[in-house]
């Protein structure tokens, strides 16, 4: 499973749930316990929380130890150790089981979701996103193509299905599940004048290279030594971004698309 540090969920999420419209099919509110696998630093496990019913128990779940560390810290929601295809609980523990990009980071995506199955008496629900449709604008031109070219060698580069689609469902099928429902969303992430400290520490990750080393090991894999010309070029890029920044001329806009799929726990 690939592992991430807190500072890249924050970021990766930063602003996801500002809308909660795609939680709906979740029905939050009618849970009385709520499994979040992979929690990661807890964003989903709070939502999750302040979604649901005032007697609903919400529990978060993740195999790292350092994140479930900060999760702790920044919640008061209860946050176990476990690994998604051993999930410390019992049979039937809650009545609803989720996740969070999590699936796209597992080798046996339905493995994992025959355990959920197993500690679910209801419902399983996973939030996914799809990396190979992700749309960016950017004033910088040199900005859009690097991003295509390094989403490109990403997807090659990766040991995981990080662009699912359809195939979740399949997954959940073969998982199990049954009365399997998907709908797809956007997350859409701008940056723009007035810029915030977030905005500013983003475009030094640009110029320093230190965003594409997040992804060091795939590009490396898809690409070979070609990735240090590829740094190169993203450090370029992103001292092109700090200059437009500080000129007040500097938009982006990344779209990036993720389904919310539920499957029923069939009777018996």
């Amino acid at each position: 499973m690939r592992r991430f540090s807190a500072d890249y969920l924050r970021r990766t999420r930063d602003g996801l749930w500002s809308s909660r419209e795609a939680l709906a099919p979740l029905d939050l509110p009618s849970r009385d316990r709520v499994l979040d696998v992979g929690c990661g630093t807890g964003e989903l496990t709070r939502v999750l929380a302040s979604e649901a019913g005032d007697g609903c128990e919400v529990i978060g779940v993740d195999a790292d130890p350092s994140l479930l560390r900060v999760a702790r810290e920044e919640t008061d929601l209860p946050v176990v150790a476990g690994d998604a295809l051993r999930l410390p609980v019992r049979d039937d523990a809650a009545d609803l089981v989720t996740c969070q990009a999590l699936l796209v980071n597992l080798p046996d995506p339905t493995a994992a979701l025959r355990e959920f199955r197993r500690v679910a008496s209801e419902a399983v629900a996973a939030v996914e996103p799809d990396n190979a449709d992700v749309a960016v604008e950017s004033t910088i031109d040199r900005e859009v193509d690097l991003e295509r070219r390094v989403r490109e060698a990403f997807l090659d580069g990766v040991a995981t299905d990080v662009a699912p689609g359809e195939r979740i469902v399949e997954a959940f099928e073969a998982a199990g599940l049954v009365d399997v429902r998907t709908r797809r969303h956007y997350h859409r992430k701008v940056i723009e004048p007035p810029y915030d400290e977030g905005d500013l520490r983003d475009a030094t990750r640009k110029a320093t290279g230190a965003g594409l080393a997040d992804h060091e090991t795939e590009l490396r894999r898809a690409v070979g030594t070609a990735y240090d010309d590829l740094r190169a070029a993203w450090r370029e890029m992103g001292r092109e971004v700090i200059d437009a920044m500080q000129d007040g001329t500097y938009r982006r806009a990344e779209v990036v698309p993720f389904d919310v799929v539920i499957g029923r726990v069939p009777a018996g």
